[in-house]
């Protein structure tokens, strides 16, 4: 019988955490079995200070280390804002910055690396940029291919992988077009992160959201799970308020046809995890981003309750069309303890 094809899963952890403070995040983690995640916003000693991870200082980075051994946590990769800036300087109704690509590359992108390389992260997710609003997003893909290129150069020479995100309102709004991206773009270590909750949210169907899920396949590197149902119907493609209507819900009740896309996900995984461990990465990652208590354009919240409900959701649907994975046990616990 053909061993059954495994997933690493982990989650924004400060979707978990009422206040954002680090013990919180990893704390509700570490309690419902999780062994990996994806550092985004934190307060790191509790003072209600919160900060990006990618603004922490060198001492910050010491102390965040230290309470991953406490907690027996591992970085998945940085929730980085990277690509979420005007690619572009036009006034196009909208409130997104644009900075001038060479300072970009010399501040965010750099900054961002550098926070992987402080906390052990192979990955680093990002976006890919956004075109004037009222524009093609087809028109801008030369450009966008260019920046995503001196980006990705960048990573490679820090020995990580940059990972691309479809959302909405970007060049990469949907797989298709992310998968164009990553075609032109040419790089190994750029991968592409597929998230159906960002395809339903704008519209799509379930077999849509597989459509896309399938453009994506040849360059697939890892998952963000969230879910979304429609309470009014979008026409894909339109522009999506990303403060609004976030009608978010666990992974097998929404919109996004999980259940179908784990079915092809389940073929596929040999062949992702070959491709995936040439670029250096241990497996392929599903990651909790539930957002099942509301968000924004630059994150969400779910509360420690939230995130446990989305796991188990999540769990039931791997369980069912036979993929595995691991939480925590007894085991673990043992080892710790020196047995």
């Amino acid at each position: 019988m053909p061993e059954q094809p495994t997933v690493i899963l982990s989650a924004f952890a400060d979707e978990a955490a009422n206040r954002k403070s680090v013990v919180e995040q990893l704390s509700a983690l570490a309690a419902i079995g999780l062994r990996h995640y994806t550092p985004r916003f934190l307060d790191l000693d509790g003072s209600g200070t919160v900060k990006h991870v990618v603004d922490l200082s060198k001492a910050e980075y010491k102390q965040l280390v230290k309470l991953h051994g406490e907690y027996g946590m591992g970085v998945t990769s940085i929730g980085s804002r990277i690509g979420k800036v005007k690619l572009r300087d036009v006034d196009d109704g909208t409130h997104n910055k644009f900075i001038p690509f060479d300072t970009y590359l010399k501040t965010e992108v750099a900054n961002t690396i550098r926070a992987a390389t402080e906390l052990g992260a192979k990955m680093i997710r990002g976006f890919s940029f956004y075109h004037p609003r009222q524009d093609d997003p087809h028109k801008h893909i030369p450009q966008a291919v260019e920046q995503l290129g001196r980006i990705v150069d960048d990573c490679k020479a820090a020995g990580l992988v940059f990972g691309l995100e479809v959302e909405s309102n970007l060049i990469g709004q949907n797989g298709q077009l992310l998968a164009e991206l990553a075609k032109k773009t040419k790089k190994p270590n750029m991968v592409l992160i597929f998230d159906g909750g960002n395809l339903s949210h704008q519209g799509f169907s379930p077999l849509e959201c597989l459509e896309e899920f399938r453009a994506m396949l040849p360059y697939l590197g890892w998952m963000h799970v969230k879910d979304y149902k429609a309470t009014k119907k979008k026409k894909p493609g339109e522009h999506v308020n990303e403060d609004a209507d976030w009608n978010f819900v666990p992974a097998d009740a929404g919109d996004s046809g999980h259940e179908l896309i784990f079915r092809d996900l389940r073929a596929d995984l040999p062949a992702i995890e070959k491709r995936l461990k040439k670029v250096g990465l241990p497996g392929y990652f599903v990651e909790l981003e539930p957002h099942l208590k509301g968000g924004g354009q630059f994150g969400g919240f779910s509360g420690p309750d939230g995130m446990g409900v989305a796991v188990r959701a999540l769990c039931r649907l791997l369980d069912y069309v036979g993929i595995g994975y691991r939480l925590r046990d007894f085991a673990d616990i043992q080892r710790e303890r020196g047995f």
